[in-house]
């Protein structure tokens, strides 16, 4: 077995063996930033024989007889199975001594996610959880914008992410089934990344929050449907800033809309995902648009801005630079703004708030 453990010195990244538990479209995705950050894709095992052919077949490598088979020739596993099975094979994953990458949600409870991320804190590994929003050089230099204190006091916050995959009646994916995607389904999902993303940019976490949630279609095909298409949130800060976030996958016609603003007393700004080269700074007098352009950035946007100005970076590019920042971290370098297990396992915290608070109609506190 290649494991990393507190005797071992990294291997180099050419000789990081990793391997993906899972198929679909994030497994691809999974796989494409594992070979552009230079590691060695060795295979994957996903949810039964047939579907691990399938996957075999679209990655390009071998096929394993079992997860058990898979972690015990791997430095790293990335997990990007249904959320049902993350917080078990996290855990497989970390006690073989691997670091491990696994998709959000951490867990399908607050609770599972907290374990986990206190089994990851006791070992060596580097655990991570794709937030790769953050990954954005445009993000980063809203990071900075706030971090230098051009934003001023924080006084309100907007937040949304729309999406439309779920909005007809016939839509449908393992997803809607509690037993495989968990309680919480919109927000667990996509809701993950907005308050992510808010805490991150801000600096500072929400405090409380007071939510109601809505079902489009009662039933998809022969399912009954428990879980959320759409979330509504009333959000305070631990400043005291208040703020909305609306997170749906019901809203016809937006692809990824994932946009957030924050306005303080000295300026504001606003981030949108589908227009990721653009940073919206508003002031009394002016509002501006600031564009990617290495020599405008703050020194992390530049880090990530891997490619000149005029040439688009997307999804993929801010996938690819999380990626090679946890096996940086593997290699021993800290590098900014890596999400782990403890930032997972907080995005399961506010998940499980808004539950809780769409069932009672109560204001919940986060603050962990």
């Amino acid at each position: 077995m290649s494991q990393l453990n507190s005797q071992q010195a990294a291997p180099a990244m050419q000789e990081l063996k990793v391997g993906v538990i899972g198929g679909g479209f994030m497994a691809r995705t999974h796989a494409d930033a594992i070979r552009r950050a230079g590691a060695q894709l060795i295979g994957v095992r996903s949810n039964g024989e047939q579907s691990t052919r399938q996957a075999s077949a679209a990655l390009g490598v071998p096929g394993f007889g079992s997860v058990e088979a898979l972690l015990a020739q791997c430095d790293a596993v990335h997990v990007t199975s249904p959320n049902a099975l993350h917080a078990e094979q996290a855990a497989s994953a970390l006690a073989a001594g691997l670091s491990v990458v696994c998709e959000k949600p951490l867990a399908t409870s607050a609770r599972e996610a907290g374990e986990l991320a206190l089994l990851a804190s006791r070992s060596r590994a580097v655990a991570s959880v794709p937030f790769v929003y953050r990954y954005h050089p445009m993000v980063r230099q809203a990071r900075a914008h706030v971090q230098e204190g051009k934003l001023g006091r924080l006084l309100t916050v907007r937040g949304q992410y729309l999406q439309d995959w779920m909005h007809t009646v016939s839509d449908s994916n393992w997803r809607v089934e509690p037993a495989k995607g968990g309680p919480s389904r919109a927000f667990a999902d996509i809701g993950s990344h907005l308050v992510d993303l808010l805490e991150f940019i801000a600096g500072e976490r929400i405090v409380r929050l007071n939510a109601t949630t809505s079902i489009a279609h009662k039933q998809r095909g022969a399912v009954d449907v428990d879980t959320e298409d759409a979330a509504a949130l009333i959000v305070q800060m631990a400043s005291g800033a208040i703020g909305t976030l609306m997170v749906s996958q019901v809203n016809a016609g937006r692809k990824n809309a994932l946009t957030i603003e924050l306005s303080g007393d000295r300026s504001a700004l606003e981030f949108k995902q589908e227009k990721p080269e653009e940073l919206w700074i508003g002031k009394p007098d002016m509002s501006s648009i600031l564009s990617r352009q290495a020599a405008d950035l703050s020194p992390d946007a530049a880090r990530l801005s891997v490619v000149p100005a005029g040439h688009p970076m997307g999804y993929l590019d801010a996938f690819a630079a999380f990626v090679a920042d946890t096996y940086a971290a593997i290699r021993r370098e800290a590098p900014d703004g890596l999400p782990t297990f403890a930032d997972g396992a907080r995005a399961c915290r506010l998940t499980d708030a808004v539950l809780e608070s769409a069932d009672s109609g109560d204001w919940i506190d986060t603050d962990d």
